[in-house]
């Protein structure tokens, strides 16, 4: 997909245009190929709701993980608060949902912990902004591609 920045250098998101992002989404995954979804915190987790009912997913773990501050800058290393155990994860089909693909380190690490669990996770994120990315591997579904800041409607004070 094309970047698409705006000239402003951020992208507001409204709910219509995030519903139609997580449809995007939606129709890119296949329904029933999840055994479980599991949301990052806390930008994740509108997403990974909305696009959990268009799947038909009720299974859905919350990864709770630090990296970024409140003013989008990042820390030293991906700090898990919560995370699923590895008997609620071992051999399953996980669909890890975030809103934005910055550096990746965040989702980069969560994949990581997924496996390291035996199992196989597939990526979804709204946003992914490859100009930024740090890690080797890109999302495995993603709605959009953009270099802007993007303000999500869920995100107060954006």
């Amino acid at each position: 997909m094309a970047a698409n920045v705006p000239a402003s250098g951020r992208d507001v998101i409204s709910w219509d245009d995030l519903d139609r992002l997580v449809a995007d989404l939606a129709e890119r995954l296949v329904a029933g190929s999840f055994d479980l979804m599991l949301a990052i915190t806390r930008g994740g987790l509108v997403p990974a709701g909305m696009l959990a009912y268009r799947l038909g997913i009720r299974n859905i773990l919350v990864a709770a993980v630090e990296f970024y501050d409140d003013h989008g800058q990042p820390g030293p290393r991906p700090t898990f608060l919560q995370f699923p155990a590895d008997p609620l994860l071992r051999g399953q089909r996980i669909l890890i949902v975030d809103e934005v693909w910055d550096s990746g380190t965040t989702i980069h690490a969560v994949i990581e912990r997924v496996r390291q669990a035996g199992c196989l996770p597939t990526t979804a994120v709204v946003h992914y902004k490859p100009a930024r990315s740090i890690v080797a591997e890109e999302p495995d579904v993603f709605a959009a591609a953009t270099d802007a800041w993007v303000v999500y409607p869920f995100k107060a004070g954006g």
